[in-house]
């Protein structure tokens, strides 16, 4: 399993690494030393691609969208990860960490969620596969996520609410950390391409089934083995992660990563990490984060609870840093406007932080024959409760066709 980018210790050029405390190590060190040997196992790969076509649905379609790319002047498409089972792409990366905490004899999972895609995701995979399944979410999220609270608790995990910090995914991180160290014989099934090395590049392997599926449908659908753009919103970063993977070395593919601006990136109230963070250590690794000239970290705000988080992972610093992808950042009404826009022309509803990500067609400029994918990254029912409040503010009167 040869991630692209990565050399052995860890590290995208200058992020990454492992900067754990020294009670986490001897988890560390285990999954360092073990986690390629079990992935490249026969019966592992089986068992994982079974699940995969099984049980999740993959292939997820590339869809067509002929409103979209009129209005936009090119040829869009979205990758539909919110066709998967549990509405997200999440399920990829949690199939294949629950496979291998089985074969390293954990039975306890533990995991964070921000937007609940990942709480449902790993609850998800540990009814299946018979573990016990803790998961720790901000208190604020539990309360604007609240169909997927009821969903973990739904499939037997215990859901632990968190008080502290702005109750959001940075706080859920921090405490599933805390209990980690204090519980070692537990599995940190870690939700994004965040953490201390192998995490970043385990999450980026296990979610880069997205990417391989772009490259067989788009030479299908338009006879070529790349789109010109892949667009992708970015918090921690494993959609990105999985829907550029297998294009990282090809630069002729634009590779545009959105964050989330919040209010504005001139407010203290955004999330975009690119435009506010400095080099710092977040969550055992070294990447890009919004801290203060002492190095604490600066509270980051996102109408979209998945993409609340004050750093990304250390790939897309690395991407940043050396150019490879653009970045971008949406405000919340950005994010709004793209997502009513896409329910009333093509009649699906995003998730707020896939629509992050739909945003950006806005903010580039395309050529009529340029095929862009969008990565679809989740669906709506879990932010309904937001949309509601601004249906009227949304209407059909924005003139969207």
């Amino acid at each position: 399993m040869n991630s692209p980018l990565i050399d052995e210790k860890g590290f995208y050029g200058d992020f990454g690494g492992a900067f754990v405390p020294e009670m986490l190590w001897p988890n560390i060190e285990e999954l360092q030393e073990c986690y390629q040997r079990i992935i490249a196992e026969k019966d592992f790969q089986a068992d994982f691609k079974i699940l995969l076509r099984d049980y999740v649905g993959r292939p997820t379609p590339l869809f067509f969208c002929e409103k979209l790319s009129r209005k936009y002047n090119a040829r869009i498409y979205l990758k539909r990860e919110d066709l998967n089972h549990t509405g997200a792409h999440k399920i990829n990366n949690t199939i294949g960490q629950a496979l291998m905490a089985k074969r390293l004899g954990k039975r306890k999972i533990i995991a964070e969620t921000g937007a609940g895609q990942h709480g449902v995701a790993t609850a998800t995979v540990c009814a299946l596969l018979d573990l016990e399944c803790t998961v720790f979410m901000g208190a604020f999220d539990m309360q604007r996520q609240k169909p997927n609270v009821a969903r973990m608790k739904m499939l037997n995990a215990k859901v632990i609410p968190v008080i502290s910090g702005n109750k959001t995914l940075k706080d859920a991180v921090n405490e599933t950390l805390r209990y980690w160290i204090n519980h070692p014989e537990t599995y940190y099934l870690i939700g994004s391409v965040v953490g201390p090395h192998p995490y970043p590049k385990m999450v980026a392997y296990f979610q880069s089934v997205i990417s391989e599926e772009i490259r067989k449908q788009v030479f299908k659908k338009e006879g070529r083995t790349a789109p010109d753009y892949i667009i992708a919103c970015v918090g921690g970063g494993s959609n990105a992660a999985g829907a550029f993977y297998h294009f990282l070395k090809d630069l002729s593919v634009q590779l545009i990563a959105v964050e989330a601006a919040g209010l504005g990136t001139h407010t203290d109230q955004t999330a975009a990490t690119t435009v506010k963070g400095s080099k710092g250590v977040l969550h055992g690794s070294m990447t890009l984060v919004m801290q203060d000239k002492d190095g604490q970290i600066i509270e980051p705000y996102s109408i979209s609870a998945g993409l609340d988080y004050p750093g990304i992972g250390p790939m897309h610093a690395h991407l940043f840093q050396n150019r490879r992808a653009q970045f971008l950042n949406v405000t919340d009404k950005e994010a709004l406007q793209a997502t009513y826009e896409l329910t009333q022309l093509e009649g699906i509803i995003p998730a707020l932080e896939s629509a992050h990500a739909l945003a950006a067609l806005a903010k580039l400029s395309f050529k009529k024959e340029e095929v862009v994918v969008v990565n679809l990254s989740g669906r709506g029912d879990k932010d309904m409760e937001s949309y509601i409040k601004t249906i009227d503010q949304f209407s059909k009167d924005e003139g969207y066709r």
